[in-house]
């Protein structure tokens, strides 16, 4: 079991001030989430982790718009084991990715999991966050879900909050548990019941701090063991 901190870049996420912080504390090893960044930004990124001392990136989150020549950068230079990406129903696969496709993995998202769509790639990426969301707001997704990642290759993984207290994602429309960014270590405790399905690789997809990430990551070592 390996849980990294990560750079994400969700829309609140301060993308630079992590990359920033991951020098400032000489991390060899971090997942990175270029999800919400366009060309440019994520070429001005690319900059800013050479500044760093990462020798590894274990997990990356794919865009679909992203370019060949990203995934053999990434995968040159930092050693990257694992990609995921959505649903094709969302974000349509590159063929120039096919050269990748034992090492990408569909996250399972809003959309149930697709057996005809896993079938053409390594396996499932658990967003152990989405698992739970359905579990709580949609029976028939979480049964459909937790069932396909018991039959398929699980070996890595996201991870975010889950809250008490649910929110209405706009753009999705759909009742949410699950948020980036954690106010209480204790919004992790639902991980206990997905032991099982635990991958290789987890990644902390959070906006907090990447200190703040390393609390988490050190209260889950406990708590999963």
């Amino acid at each position: 079991m390996n849980i990294y901190p990560t750079i994400s870049t969700t829309k609140k996420a301060d993308w630079r001030s992590q990359i920033a912080e991951i020098a400032s504390l000489r991390l060899t090893e971090v997942c990175f989430f270029p999800t919400c960044l366009e060309l440019k930004e994520r070429k001005e990124a690319y900059q800013l982790l050479k500044e760093t001392q990462i020798k590894k990136i274990p997990l990356v989150h794919l865009r679909s718009d992203m370019e060949l020549w990203e995934l053999d950068y990434l995968t040159a230079n930092y050693q990257v084991v694992f990609f995921n990406i959505h649903s094709q129903k969302q974000f349509p696969l590159s063929d120039d990715f096919k050269k990748y496709i034992s090492k990408i993995y569909i996250e399972n998202t809003v959309y149930p999991l697709a057996t005809a769509e896993i079938d053409h790639v390594a396996g499932v990426c658990v967003d152990f966050s989405h698992l739970e969301n359905a579990r709580l707001v949609d029976k028939e997704r979480y049964q459909n879900d937790i069932q396909t990642i018991h039959h398929y290759p699980h070996r890595c993984g996201h991870i975010s909050s889950i809250r008490n207290t649910p929110h209405f994602d706009e753009e999705w429309g759909t009742i949410n548990y699950h948020y980036h960014r954690f106010k209480n270590l204790s919004e992790f405790d639902y991980l206990r019941n997905y032991r099982d399905i635990f991958p290789e690789v987890a990644a902390l997809e959070l906006e907090n701090s990447i200190a703040e990430q390393l609390k988490v990551n050190g209260y889950l070592v406990k708590l999963l063991q």
